[in-house]
């Protein structure tokens, strides 16, 4: 299979979503920069090993406060160094891809269902999607909240000084809906990562295309609503690893995910749309 498609895609997400120190962030840059141009520097191994070690060293200097995709993505990179660097074996980038999406999948299952007690009851949505600008046109949208209710919340969940009180107390709105709304990003989140991963981790290809299925429906459904495009692209991109090179339909699928994903990050179109109903 020709892997170019995948790594031109995989250095874009580094161009886009640039990050890291000054001493790190230009390598980065540069590198990404002369594989879209030059196809060699694109194909070869060093390129990805080198690339590889900077966004170790950008984990390490931003350590622990590191997006969790970085950390993906820096092994993403020494897959595709070993995928480049052992030609003979056709099969490296694809079972690496398969078991790194199954493997993160399964650890954010872990994470949600298990060490996480205040994300199954719901508070983390509840919260999150009330206090992160992001979530702000979804649920203004799809919560039943106006902007005054959502102004008012904001402030009902800003901490005090220790020991203030508030002479004439918020009360926080939660609407029917919005109550619907995070109860079903909660449990959808998790019954879908989980499938991900059940579906990523058994190794049959039986489970070719609802691999790819539930891949494509998870990232364009949560992206939607959550735009953290590096870690879409990042799926997406490993997802695309694993496309048979006779199914080009499924790999153009993913191409335009890719894209929608940047749309959903760029453009909000939730609250787009809110602003015209409530025109």
């Amino acid at each position: 299979m020709n892997w170019d498609t995948v790594l031109r895609l995989t250095l874009i997400e580094l161009l886009l979503r640039p990050a890291g120190p000054w001493g790190i962030l230009p390598f980065i840059l540069v590198i990404a920069c002369a594989g879209l141009i030059f196809t060699k520097v694109l194909r070869a191994p060093l390129t990805w090993i080198v690339l590889f070690l900077l966004l170790c060293g950008r984990l390490v200097s931003d350590w622990p406060l590191s997006d969790n995709h970085i950390y993906l993505l820096a092994y993403w990179c020494l897959a595709v160094f070993i995928g480049l660097k052992f030609p003979l074996n056709k099969m490296a980038l694809v079972t690496s891809s398969r078991l790194l999406i199954g493997c993160a999948f399964v650890l954010a299952v872990l994470w949600k269902s298990v060490l996480s007690p205040d994300f199954l009851d719901g508070r983390f949505f509840r919260v999150t999607m009330l206090t992160d600008d992001r979530f702000a046109g979804s649920i203004l949208l799809f919560g039943g909240l106006t902007e005054s209710d959502l102004k008012q919340d904001r402030k009902y969940l800003q901490p005090l000084p220790e020991g203030a009180e508030l002479l004439h107390p918020l009360k926080l709105i939660e609407t029917p809906a919005f109550r619907r709304f995070t109860f079903i990003a909660t449990w959808g989140a998790l019954l879908l990562e989980a499938s991900v991963a059940l579906l990523f981790l058994i190794p049959t290809e039986k489970f070719y295309w609802h691999r790819h299925v539930a891949l494509l429906f998870f990232c364009i459904v949560t992206y939607a609503i959550a735009p953290v495009a590096g870690f879409g692209w990042l799926l997406v991109v490993m997802g695309m690893a694993q496309v048979r090179p006779e199914h080009r339909a499924l790999k153009a699928i993913y191409i335009a995910a890719y894209f929608l994903i940047l749309l959903f990050a760029e453009i909000p179109w939730a609250g787009a749309i809110y602003s015209l109903k409530t025109f």
